[in-house]
């Protein structure tokens, strides 16, 4: 049930892609201006979707059930860490391939996805993933990307989504509330996060050159890696430790994780690739790829989780 609910949400999400798309290839719009509507996503609709999903009572079920998707966003980055090195001996992955194989796109699908699907009591789950990717993404994401060590934890510490999300931990636990204004105009800004974040795709989509995404070879195999092996590996660690875990609810707040995994490579990592000019046109097909193809294989990953 709930996998053919997701696939009628990404159809809806999809179809909001196509208007993005359409807006530019009609010269309303210049794929450009798509910077626009990011940053507003970034800066704005994110950290309010974010504090919201915090906008609950405190109880021990909810809390436990928030360490519990630590817990497992932690053990899913050990695991992607693991198969990534392992494949590697034999694959050769380069820089970007790595980063595109580890890191997903949560950030702008994994909430609206839940929201609705699963109502939006649920998001409070989805921040603890974005929490541990966002760390490890600008620490060691962004050191493989430049080819270099070291951590800008500059970088991290600014980061929007996770003052957000240590703002939204403090609301929760001190119950401290907010004036009922503040709490509506949240709530209306939250809602707009799946649409937008769908017309900035497809704006960026209506740029990209096909040919150079459907040339290659190579790109094929990193696709089939990130949408269905790396996925299939995290499907059954979690389905074992949603099993283990005696709490109400371990099973749902499991397939959150799941859903953040199988979504497709991280736009950051190609906004990475532009930065520090490494090989941005290849990060780019891998991220469009992946995009097209989430729409068949998360339903998919969904179906065999809640056999």
């Amino acid at each position: 049930m709930i996998s053919i609910l997701l696939a009628r949400q990404l159809a809806v999400l999809f179809l909001i892609m196509g208007c993005g798309f359409l807006l530019v290839k009609l010269h309303l719009v210049r794929s450009e201006e798509s910077r626009t509507l990011s940053v507003i996503t970034l800066y704005l609709i994110m950290p309010c979707v974010i504090i919201n999903a915090f906008q609950i009572d405190y109880s021990r079920e909810i809390r436990d059930g928030f360490l519990l998707a630590l817990l497992a966003a932690v053990l899913i980055h050990v695991i992607l860490f693991l198969l990534c090195r392992l494949l590697g001996k034999f694959l050769k992955f380069s820089s970007v391939e790595k980063a595109s194989l580890i890191y997903s796109n949560a950030g702008n699908l994994i909430i609206p996805l839940v929201t609705a699907v699963l109502g939006e009591e649920w998001v409070i789950y989805a921040s603890a993933f974005l929490c541990v990717q966002t760390i490890v993404l600008w620490t060691h994401g962004q050191s493989l990307m430049k080819e270099s060590r070291g951590i800008n934890w500059k970088k991290i510490l600014s980061n929007i989504n996770l003052i957000a999300i240590a703002a939204g931990i403090l609301l929760f636990f001190t119950q401290l509330p907010l004036p009922s204004v503040l709490t509506d105009t949240i709530d209306t800004l939250s809602s707009t996060i799946g649409p937008v974040s769908m017309l900035v795709l497809g704006m960026l989509l209506a740029e990209v050159h096909w040919k150079e995404v459907f040339a290659g070879k190579r790109i094929y195999l990193i696709v089939f890696l990130k949408m269905a092996v790396f996925p299939g590996a995290v499907l059954v660690f979690l389905r074992f430790l949603s099993h283990a875990v005696p709490m109400a609810h371990a099973q749902t707040i499991l397939l959150i994780s799941l859903l953040a995994v199988i979504t497709p490579s991280a736009t950051t990592i190609t906004q990475m690739a532009q930065l520090y000019d490494n090989h941005a046109p290849y990060a780019s097909a891998i991220n469009v790829l992946t995009t097209l193809v989430c729409i068949l294989t998360m339903p998919l990953m969904v179906a065999l989780y809640t056999l």
